[in-house]
């Protein structure tokens, strides 16, 4: 009886903590607002989402140096911003690795990558990693896409149906999402599962 007692004590705890953990969660889901944040870019200066006055929106990436997903992506990620930072909805990029665990993702090998592939766009470092968990990032690359006045989340997931390989990219969930938000229409699909590494932490 006593062992019983102690196993369902064991139960109790485990179930407590899991809905602790669940309220307690407190990462961006579709349709919440986002809190703006400043972090370090690769030209040493900091960049925060309110320097973008005449933006409509935002393409917020978090990526890597390291990831081989993230490499594939690079290509990808520039023609974004190339297509619609013109247009309001810059991409701004933003390391989450820890660099101590991963030093290929340091800041100084961030400006290298960056100069090396052309980046157009902000590559931020989250130091001390205190961004990534707010949004709710679990993998690089992980797409999040906002409107403005309200700081709206409007997607959330991977950039498109291929991860690895922009040739044989059928569905392109990213130029949807923004598409549809230039033309003032619902976004089909506001939600997909991010394919790629996880984000490295001590």
């Amino acid at each position: 009886m006593k062992t019983i007692k102690t196993i369902f004590a064991l139960v109790a705890v485990v179930i407590l903590a899991s809905a602790f953990t669940l309220k307690s969660s407190s990462s961006y889901k579709v349709g919440d607002t986002i809190a703006d944040f400043s972090l370090m870019n690769i030209d040493d200066k900091m960049v925060s989402l309110s320097d973008y006055k005449d933006a409509k929106g935002f393409i917020i990436i978090f990526t890597c140096n390291t990831c081989p997903y993230s490499v594939a992506n690079e290509d990808r990620i520039i023609a974004l911003n190339a297509k619609y930072a013109s247009k309001g909805f810059p991409v701004i990029t933003i390391n989450p690795n820890d660099p101590d665990v991963v030093p290929d993702d340091s800041f100084a090998a961030m400006k290298v990558r960056a100069a090396q592939k052309g980046f157009n766009f902000p590559y931020l470092l989250d130091k001390g990693q205190k961004v990534y968990p707010k949004f709710g990032a679990t993998k690089t690359p992980h797409v999040y896409i906002v409107s403005k006045p309200k700081m709206k989340v409007e997607y959330i997931g991977a950039i498109d149906d291929s991860s690895r390989n922009p040739d044989a990219v059928n569905e392109k969930y990213v130029e949807n999402a923004v598409d549809a938000l230039l033309a003032g229409k619902k976004i089909e699909k506001t939600e997909t599962k991010a394919i790629g590494c996880s984000i490295k932490t001590k």
